[in-house]
């Protein structure tokens, strides 16, 4: 859908309600509809997204479905909803769920090495295991020079093996996440020695064939008529065309895939469904790695997991771009959604996963309380003109069901969001109404003593860190 067409159709739909003498949120299907529509409209303004297309599926069934923006400006053509973008480290998730089958059938053990399934590997790698791997927590090095451009790869994995084998692990495997590509160079490895074809293969057969995502491939986009959205990156606030990289062919299973917004969500209801891989074994396998020193990992057998509220969610992200997202409430047979949000880039470089909370947070606020307080905030933060903080608290406390630390921690959580995404200046918006939300909270005050400083002002910043270890010694820490 163009941009003029889209937004007219949210101004029609308002003011037919309007015309009817109802209130524009009475009727609840037009509502969801609506709101959606009017957030995916703000993220692309207040990010300077150039073109994006956004996928919500619930319990199976196709919720919101919509495009917007250019999927190149200097020709003017507009994204569609079978646009094909780039997916970056969505690719991933294909490895992921191939390495999880082999897991399900019972051919492989992630607890075990994988220099058992994998040929040619250093030594100093022989300890590291296959759920290592898949979950950055090998320590091993990166293969390449990030933030280069294009650069020389070594010519097969036998050649990288040989490049990094005197490099040292950056910590002993299983103590500590570093996300580093390399580990999926040699998780398709172990995809392709398994099955004794190229990778890129294994996934057509297994995963792109099965399910027939006939607008998804690998190393190159595949000539359809709706073509494939420019990549743009976001530099001093402007736009500029991302040269990206082209990465050789084993390193697919990192990089190097194309799709769509409905191939994608294809992909995720089937995994949801237990379809590519059983119920019971994605219930035990879509669990956060616990480290060696106690902590919670960050990846579930490679897909990046968390919870919110009452559901649990798995997904990944494409950088800044792209981000895709399964949450489910008590089990995979339980209330779920699917959200796909594409873009081909950002002035601000949003984090992607700021634009999948908006939308969650939106269609279902009552689900994901959280999501939708950080859309209330970033709202405040970005109004042009400021309402009366202490108004606004009162108001945010009878609206959310958040009370206590877990609303003391979102709005801390969403004050650092806006500083990263939006800015220091509306950040102190959201931290300053932290300190009248919890006035007696060191933890609020040196919040907004560290933006102040980040801003420059360092005589506000002494006054409000002096504050903050005032109230930390009155508490005894």
């Amino acid at each position: 859908m163009s941009k003029s067409f889209g937004w007219a159709r949210i101004a029609l739909a308002c003011a037919a309600l309007a015309v009817a003498g109802m209130p524009v949120l009475a009727a609840e299907k037009e509502y969801n509809d609506t709101a959606l529509l009017w957030q995916v409209r703000n993220n692309e303004q207040r990010y300077g997204i150039e073109g994006q297309a956004v996928l919500i599926i619930h319990n199976g069934k196709v919720l919101f479905r919509q495009a917007d923006g250019y999927a190149d400006r200097p020709t003017h053509r507009p994204v569609m909803t079978d646009t094909i973008f780039e997916t970056f480290s969505v690719a991933k998730l294909f490895a992921s769920t191939l390495v999880m089958q082999l897991v399900d059938e019972g051919t492989v053990e992630l607890d075990k090495p994988a220099v058992l399934y994998v040929t040619g590997l250093p030594k100093t790698w022989h300890a590291i295991t296959v759920r290592q791997l898949l979950n950055h927590t090998s320590g091993l090095p990166e293969y390449f020079e990030e933030g280069k451009g294009q650069v020389p790869f070594p010519e097969s994995p036998a050649a990288m093996y040989t490049a990094l084998a005197d490099k040292p692990l950056r910590f002993p495997p299983g103590s500590d996440v570093r996300y580093t590509q390399t580990n999926y160079v040699v998780i398709a490895q172990l995809i392709a020695e398994h099955y004794g074809k190229p990778y890129a293969q294994v996934v057509d057969e297994r995963i792109i064939g099965k399910l027939k995502l006939t607008n998804t491939s690998l190393g190159a986009p595949l000539p359809r008529r709706q073509g494939v959205a420019t990549q743009f990156i976001g530099k001093d606030g402007k736009l500029e065309k991302d040269p990206g990289i082209t990465f050789p062919a084993y390193g697919y299973g990192h990089a190097g895939m194309f799709s769509t917004i409905d191939d994608l969500g294809t992909f995720l209801k089937a995994m949801a469904a237990g379809e590519m891989v059983r119920k019971e074994t994605l219930e035990k396998l879509w669990r956060e790695d616990t480290l060696s020193n106690g902590r919670t990992g960050w990846f579930a057998t490679g897909w990046e997991s968390g919870q919110s509220d009452g559901y649990r969610y798995v997904g990944h992200d494409g950088g800044t771009k792209v981000r895709v997202r399964i949450a489910w409430k008590g089990s995979l047979d339980g209330d779920t959604y699917i959200v796909v949000y594409l873009t081909n880039g950002s002035r601000r470089n949003v984090w992607s996963r700021v634009l999948v909370d908006s939308m969650l947070g939106t269609v279902s606020p009552g689900d994901f309380p959280a999501e939708a307080l950080s859309n209330r905030l970033i709202d405040e933060a970005t109004a042009r003109y400021a309402n009366p903080v202490v108004g606004t608290a009162k108001s945010i406390r009878e609206s959310t069901p958040l009370q206590g630390k877990d609303l003391e921690r979102q709005v801390n959580t969403t004050g650092y969001t806006v500083r990263e995404n939006l800015g220091v200046e509306a950040a102190l918006r959201v931290f300053e109404l932290n300190t009248v939300l919890f006035p007696a909270s060191a933890n609020t005050w040196d919040s907004l003593a560290e933006t102040w400083a980040a801003k420059g002002d360092q005589q506000k910043a002494k006054m409000y860190y002096d504050k903050s270890r005032e109230l930390a010694k009155k508490a005894g820490k």
